[in-house]
């Protein structure tokens, strides 16, 4: 967890930072792949919620 530009708590997997030790999928990789199958997927979803967002005409 850190503080942004702006004093919010923001947060960040552990996985994107160099805090924990290097999993399996790290080690392995071998710095021949920065993104593992379940982190493409999930940025898959986020993603396709944010178009989905952006196509519903705002509630008034």
């Amino acid at each position: 967890m850190f503080f942004d530009d702006q004093g919010r708590l923001r947060s960040l997997p552990t996985s994107w930072t160099n805090v924990d030790e290097p999993d399996a999928f790290t080690q392995c990789a071998d710095g021949r792949s920065w993104l593992r199958l379940d982190d493409l997927v999930h940025l898959r979803v986020l993603v396709q919620e944010i178009a989905d967002d952006r196509r519903t005409p705002p509630k008034c």
